[in-house]
């Protein structure tokens, strides 16, 4: 449960600094929900002395909630609707309904993914503050292009990037004491909140596309994952030697470390992908 130390360690000064606009309220309580969900199953194992938590239902009962709120502050936002653009082929997709599915998805995915990452010390922390660093930039380019006077641009955008700033300086705190060989684990409660929050972020700054890039490393790990499955149930052989896909290359001999710093490194490459990809095709968008 050293997610705790993350979540009290970014709320302090976001809750001190922050604009308490809707949008920056709503990654804040999206958080929060995702650590209690992750805190809920952590707290289940620890009393039942086995590493099985809190049911799969209830965990997806539970994002199915947090999407609920995410879902009706996105339509109070005034820059907000249910359309998705899709970057490259410059195509804008209003999904209606489909909207909040998508977002169900989105969170659920994201927090999950992430939960999956976190089996290596220093591996889901270090990921996590390269994605966070991305959308603190995203955010703060979208505050700058709001508009050309500073009175007149966004407080929403600038309350995004405090929080965002807020959540990174809890992660990079905890990943002092998380990197090999690690003195406390984040546990679910961590993940499952790190994974919201990056999650909820890219929502609010409309960029979920760009998710498959800032997120990566975790699509990774839960892509490999299902391909074990359902490869295992369907022929009874393996892809891998273990997953998730960070196991397989501690079974191949490789430290933790190496495991650490080179999925820092892809986690890095991707997330630049993201940005370029943003820069390019969202900031037409501002003004």
């Amino acid at each position: 449960m050293g997610g705790l130390l993350i979540i009290v360690a970014a709320f302090v000064p976001a809750l001190i600094v922050s604009l308490y606009t809707l949008p920056g309220l709503t990654v804040l309580l999206a958080t929060l929900g995702c650590a209690l969900l992750g805190f809920a199953d952590d707290f289940l194992k620890v009393r039942r002395r086995r590493s099985l938590g809190l049911k799969g239902r209830w965990k997806m009962l539970g994002l199915l909630l947090i999407t609920a709120g995410v879902g009706w502050a996105t339509t109070h936002i005034g820059y907000m609707d249910t359309e998705i653009y899709f970057p490259l082929i410059d195509v804008n997709v209003d999904l209606h309904w489909l909207y909040f599915p998508f977002l169900f998805l989105v969170i659920a995915g994201t927090s999950n993914s992430v939960n999956l990452t976190d089996g290596v010390d220093g591996l889901a922390a270090g990921t996590c503050a390269v994605s966070l660093i991305t959308l603190l930039a995203i955010a703060s380019i979208d505050w700058i292009r709001s508009a050309d006077v500073v009175a007149d641009r966004s407080k929403q955008y600038l309350d995004l990037a405090i929080v965002a700033a807020a959540l990174i300086g809890g992660v990079i705190g905890f990943l002092w004491f998380n990197a090999f060989p690690a003195e406390m684990f984040m546990g679910d409660t961590g993940s499952m909140a790190l994974g919201g929050a990056i999650a909820t972020l890219a929502i609010l700054t409309e960029t979920e596309v760009l998710l498959v890039f800032i997120g990566g490393v975790f699509l990774l790990e839960a892509v490999t994952w299902i391909i074990q499955i359902a490869t295992f149930k369907r022929t009874g052989k393996r892809v891998f030697l273990m997953v998730p896909i960070h196991h397989h290359f501690e079974l191949k001999a490789w430290s933790s470390t190496k495991i650490m710093v080179r999925f820092w490194i892809i986690g890095a490459i991707l997330c630049a992908i993201g940005f370029v990809l943003y820069y390019r095709y969202y900031l037409r968008f501002q003004l």
